[in-house]
């Protein structure tokens, strides 16, 4: 661009016409920064249409108190948008809150804008709908633009102390994160201009990475718990009276676990998962379960006091975010009228019935999971029948992946419905739908996420029927059962599966895919020649960033809440899960920092004094994660079916004998009998000649293969249990959320007494009344 290159702008006194004048740009580059870029293609240029809407937007921008500055270069058009002073003023006017504490003196010179809120502004102006109907959204949806995006400026602080993984165990510069440093700010001032805002982020991702940080490190106690818990497991590897008797029961044959299934299997086969079975189901299981009841509960009251000091060291503590938005609309309209609060009951039962229609596909496509299992058992056994004793775990390790790419698939169609559910129901406000989003598409992403889980736990081999007797698919396909050595094992491995390939997997992509997107893009700009206008370079350098939009810090949040969901939910089947998601925090607090500072187009900052619903969204998974872990122990579990032999069946039911452990003869017990003879076609079944019966897990009469009084008994203990340990587990949560404060009492007693100082000058301030 030539050096005589013109700007726009207005100037004026309040309540003037503003004529249009014309500025050289080099005179105020030095004292004037640019917030947002927008890009066109130079095809719009030459088309007559297109070039028309873009002068209509930005002349109706400059109707609104907004200032532009277009720079061409070789292959894009660039346009730098700013609001002028007097937009600030009038948001400072409208806002009985300040942005910070109000001075005591007036100041010499004109306080800096803060560059959040002028990003803010600018965005919100030029996302809202203009006067023939257009949003920005849709104009380049039409081409008429090509991007747009927030400018990062000087973000070297945050590379340096933050946005590298030299830095994964150092402790996070929240205050930086919000906005830059004090001597940075000063720094920028001096070389910028009195325009140069200190803000960088804003309080929303702050609070984001405030929450991760201490979510992080609240990990370490439950993880430490966990590994002690499964590692107890190897101190009783070997002297396990119910691995003993498994391995040694070299007699007891097992009855055919289907139609392509025909030998008999020898329990002690089952002998190493039965060891490492232990590692994770023993009696350390039910109060590690009630351990992460009460850490769930403890670190959301302590993030709640965090929470509180950071927002009052912030001075954001009386902010009100309906007070924000209505001012936004009043500056972007004067004429903005008040949307009042409205509800429908038909579409809340509209909605309410969609919303039950996709939690049942989600549900479906459990099922569809299953049949795809009992298919692959079925493929196995016939294609590699060298692999019989494998088919079983090869077909939990395949559905588990099938399981992980049905969820990435799921994740994209839960959050179209989930917005065109939003949209239907018309929510008042930006936040109001965000609001109303993130119930939605958490619903559906939960039963996305832990539908196969639920169905692993609480229904895989529970509705098989019996040897001769088996259920069928389709009337040709026997159900999938359970692992040999039982139900937990099945689960362990899905959740080791599906919790490692999101932390690994999840994790690559979500790094290597903006980095390789953001050198394509920056080899495609080297192409060209590069400007020698420092102010197009740093156009051109952030226009190569990987865009952004409203839910890249959404896409955070759900990520760590479906991780924090299998953290908790099926923790009991799965301790090692709070040590996984310990390496994998300290890994996603850095890569979140680098995508956002390095890789990625700078996020719109937003004002926030708390992470939203998503608060609500943690405490209603604290609360499903005892009711999961209850049912895990009580009906996955083999606790339950232990501590009854121990104490009604067992050597020990009229009292301990030190000789004698109080599990013996658990495992015979445990086991049903089948007669051969009752098989339909027992010819058909390798080594049948001199097996006259085989056993199998279940509590069935020998006689007729009816439930036993031993499962009656079993289920009304399992129905007991649960209901003792949910009221045990969510009496200890609630003791520990009321003898936790959720704001310091430091932090009340400074909101109390700038309340007073407050009164008491408007008290000194009162003009003294004179006695006649």
């Amino acid at each position: 661009m030539q050096d005589e290159e013109s700007l726009q702008i207005w100037e004026g006194s309040e309540g003037d016409s503003f004529p249009m004048m014309e500025m050289n740009a080099r005179e105020t580059e030095a004292s004037e920064q640019w917030d947002y870029v927008l890009v066109a293609g130079p095809c719009t240029q030459r088309d007559p249409r297109q070039a028309r809407r873009q002068q209509q937007f930005l002349e109706e921008l400059e109707g609104k108190g907004f200032q532009y500055k277009v720079i061409e270069d070789q292959e894009k058009v660039f346009f730098g948008i700013r609001a002028d002073s007097r937009v600030f003023a009038l948001y400072r006017t409208l806002l009985t809150e300040p942005e910070g504490p109000v001075p005591r003196v007036e100041p010499a010179r004109p306080v800096p804008i803060l560059a959040t809120t002028r990003i803010r502004i600018v965005n919100f102006v030029l996302n809202s709908k203009m006067a023939n109907g257009d949003t920005l959204e849709d104009l380049v949806r039409e081409g008429v633009f090509e991007t747009r995006f927030a400018l990062h400026k000087g973000p070297e602080a945050l590379v340096k102390t933050w946005a590298q993984w030299r830095s994964m165990v150092h402790k996070q510069p929240i205050d930086a994160i919000r906005h830059w440093p004090v001597m940075v700010a000063l720094l920028g001032a001096a070389l910028m201009g009195s325009c140069a805002g200190r803000d960088y982020f804003g309080e929303k991702v702050a609070l984001y990475f405030a929450w991760l940080g201490w979510y992080t490190y609240m990990l370490v106690p439950a993880a430490a718990v966990g590994l002690i818990v499964f590692l107890s497991g190897f101190a009783l590897f070997e002297a396990s009276q119910i691995s003993k008797e498994i391995c040694e029961a070299h007699h007891i044959l097992l009855c055919p676990r289907g139609d392509n299934s025909r030998r008999y299997q020898r329990l002690s086969d089952t002998c190493t998962f039965a060891k490492l079975t232990h590692l994770f189901d023993n009696e350390g299981t039910v109060l590690f379960a009630i351990f992460m009841a009460l850490w769930a509960t403890v670190f959301l009251e302590i993030w709640k006091r965090q929470r509180a000091r950071v927002v009052l060291h912030w001075d954001l503590y009386g902010w009100d975010e309906d007070q924000e938005e209505m001012a936004l609309e009043l500056i972007n309209c004067p004429n903005y009228q008040l949307r009042p609060h409205q509800h429908s009951y038909l579409r809340s039962t509209v909605i309410l019935i969609l919303s039950l229609f996709m939690v049942c596909l989600m549900i479906g496509m459990a099922h569809v999971l299953v049949v795809y299992r009992v298919l692959a058992a079925a493929l196995l056994n016939s294609a590699l029948p060298f692999l019989e004793k494998q088919v079983t775990t090869a077909v939990v390790v395949t559905g588990a992946l099938v399981h992980y790419v049905t969820i990435v698939v799921m994740t994209k169609i839960n959050k179209c419905v989930a917005l065109k559910l939003c949209d239907f129901e018309k929510p008042r406000t930006f936040s109001e739908r965000e609001r109303k989003f993130t119930i939605k598409f958490f619903t559906l992403q939960f039963f996305t996420h832990f539908s196969s889980l639920i169905y692993i736990a609480f229904i895989l081999g529970r509705i098989n029927g019996h040897p001769g007797n088996l259920v069928l698919l389709a009337g040709q396909w026997k159900l999938e059962e359970c692992h040999l050595s039982g139900c937990m094992m099945d689960l362990f491995l899905q959740m080791a599966i599906i919790m490692g390939l999101k932390q690994t997997l999840s994790n690559c992509m979500e790094y290597l895919g903006p980095w390789l997107a953001h050198k394509c893009r920056l080899m495609r700009v080297k192409r060209g020649c590069r400007s020698r206008d420092p102010e197009l370079r740093d156009w051109e350098h952030n226009y190569c960033l990987n865009p952004v939009n409203t839910f890249s810090l959404f896409d955070e949040f759900m990520e760590m809440m479906i991780q924090y969901g299998f953290t908790t939910v099926f923790v009991a089947a799965f301790p090692l899960a709070p040590l996984l998601a310990l390496f994998s925090n300290l890994v996603e607090i850095r890569l979140d920092a680098i995508k956002m500072v390095r890789l990625r187009q700078r996020l719109v900052p937003r004002k926030a004094k708390d992470i939203g619903t998503w608060l609500q969204v943690l405490e209603t998974i604290g609360v499903l994660a005892v009711i999961a872990n209850g049912m895990v122990i009580a009906f996955t579990s083999e606790f339950i079916p232990r501590v009854v032999y121990k104490y009604h069946y067992g050597p020990c039911r009229q009292g301990a004998h030190p000789a004698v452990d109080c599990l013996t003869g658990y495992v015979n017990h445990s086991l049903s009998v089948f007669y051969t003879k009752d098989f339909q076609d027992p010819v058909r079944i390798e080594g049948s000649e001199n097996v006259t019966e085989c056993r199998y897990r279940d509590y069935r009469s020998a006689q007729d293969y009816h439930l036993s009084g031993q499962f009656w008994v079993l289920l009304a203990v399992r129905l007991a249990f649960l209901i003792l340990f949910e009221h045990i587990a969510l009496c200890i949560k609630l003791i520990a959320a009321w003898f936790v404060p959720d704001v310091p009492q430091a932090v009340k007693n400074k909101v109390l007494e700038e309340k007073y100082q407050r009164l008491r000058e408007k008290l000194c301030s009162r003009p003294k009344s004179t006695d006649v």
